[in-house]
């Protein structure tokens, strides 16, 4: 955990907002894969992490918004618990480990409640990714139908506070990337041809288990980089294959790293994969060093994906005004996602409340043209901010087909020259970038992602 001073601090902040009341923290519980006592890795929310710190099962926080007193809810552990989980702190420790004011059982939480509410205070709370913790806070509160009571205030004041990243924060994202760099060198040095993509997962899994680290997040590791998500590892890598990983760890204090690279089999380039790799390495470059205060992300996107659509017209690829095909949706066929999303706790940061609200607020509506609707970020960036860095190109052959049978976009796209290329594939690169004072810088040492660093890697 850091200095307790920390969590304090950041309750604090919080109870001199504008909220009035009292804010209620659920954390999570143990999640069961098939039966009640194997449960999955646990992790705590991150919320309750942010204010909280304790990573461990079964606790509530509370803070009053209106005089600052914070209260850690929970047990003691009973001797039969002792028995299978041996010796751990007391509540009263938990709680003087965050400085808390005081500490309490769970009636003894139901019953404060009660009390505020009698008194006519609000209670805030946000609602959950896990259902389970839905259904405790509507016991504790008495509610219905607790969607109607959930504050839609804290979690702006929640997000406000959680996207500027304290150095303390900044110093975790690091050090989740050095885990990531020692995955990625791992990667490299097993990027050959007739290696099951299986062993390489294993591998950087057990680089993660070493360090006693969680990945951030399912790793995607497929030589069909074609499909954005592809949890699947069953292939023997190829002689031309290209090789997608996109994956990431978890610090000891919970942040996450996320990391994307495309590696050809062999750590060589052939022509065509070079041509299309240069491009994609020239967009995500520019777009790493074109953050700074102020530049609005969906901007940042849409220049981003012009200055790609620009190397696929030099190729033959696309057509016409590439700028306008940007703005209306043809260049989705090469990328039909956003340029990145928030970084810290989760690996996309606080989306539990919501993507509109977390990369959006009230700056920007949501486009609803295919591709521009998956931007996660769109806001303007601002010094402390974590940003991730993420173009792609993709041949995926059911969109190529879908769009070329309807004549989509046939001004902007030569589907003669793109069929050519369905068994390519796809590509992405991915940093993580903290925006400083007046510019920016990707965190950690940079991962072998140019054709020279890669090619040369030993």
């Amino acid at each position: 955990m850091f200095a307790p001073e920390i969590y304090a601090k950041r309750r604090e902040v919080l109870a001199k907002g504008d909220i009035r009341g009292v804010a209620l923290f659920v954390g999570n519980s143990e999640a069961p894969m098939n039966y009640r006592d194997n449960c999955y890795p646990f992790r705590q929310d991150s919320t309750f992490l942010y204010y909280f710190g304790h990573s461990l099962p079964d606790l509530c926080g509370t803070i009053d918004l209106d005089t600052g007193e914070s209260v850690l809810w929970g047990h003691d552990a009973t001797l039969d618990e002792i028995i299978w989980t041996g010796p751990v702190p007391s509540l009263k420790e938990r709680q003087e480990a965050i400085l808390g004011d005081f500490s309490g059982s769970h009636s003894e939480l139901k019953t404060y409640i009660e009390k505020q509410q009698r008194a006519g205070r609000e209670i805030h709370w946000v609602d959950s990714y896990r259902e389970e913790n839905n259904l405790r806070v509507k016991q504790i509160l008495n509610y219905k139908n607790q969607s109607e009571k959930c504050s839609a205030y804290i979690k702006k004041e929640i997000i406000k506070h959680r996207s500027v990243k304290a150095s303390e924060e900044i110093l975790e994202i690091e050090s989740a990337n050095k885990i990531s760099l020692e995955m990625y060198s791992e990667i490299l040095r097993l990027c050959n041809e007739n290696v099951p993509e299986q062993e390489i997962v294993g591998a950087i899994t057990g680089i993660l288990a070493r360090h006693g680290s969680l990945p951030s997040f399912r790793p995607i590791l497929s030589v069909h980089g074609e499909t954005l998500h592809n949890h699947g590892h069953a292939n023997i890598l190829r002689k031309g294959d290209m090789l997608l990983i996109d994956s990431g760890a978890e610090s000891p204090e919970h942040y996450a790293s996320d990391i994307t690279r495309t590696y050809p089999v062999n750590r060589r380039f052939d022509e065509r994969q070079k041509a299309l790799y240069s491009i994609l390495y020239d967009a995500q470059t520019f777009a790493c060093e074109s953050c700074a205060p102020g530049v609005s992300y969906w901007d940042l996107h849409l220049q981003t994906c012009t200055r790609m659509a620009e190397g696929l017209k030099q190729l033959g690829l696309m057509k016409g005004d590439v700028q306008e095909a940007v703005q209306k949706g043809a260049f989705a066929l090469f990328m039909p996602h956003g340029l990145g999303h928030m970084l810290g706790l989760d690996v996309h940061d606080m989306e539990n409340y919501g993507e509109d609200l977390v990369g959006y607020g009230d700056e920007r509506k949501r486009s609803t043209i295919f591709g521009l609707a998956a931007l996660r970020m769109a806001r303007k960036l601002q010094p402390g901010h974590v940003v991730t860095v993420e173009p792609g190109l993709y041949f995926i052959p059911e969109l190529i087909s879908r769009w070329h049978g309807e004549r989509k976009f046939e001004q902007y796209i030569d589907y003669d020259q793109v069929g050519a290329f369905k068994d390519f594939g796809g590509m992405r690169v991915e940093d993580d970038v903290l925006i400083t004072k007046n510019s920016s810088r990707i965190l950690g040492e940079i991962i072998p992602k140019s054709i020279h660093d890669i090619e040369s890697f030993k």
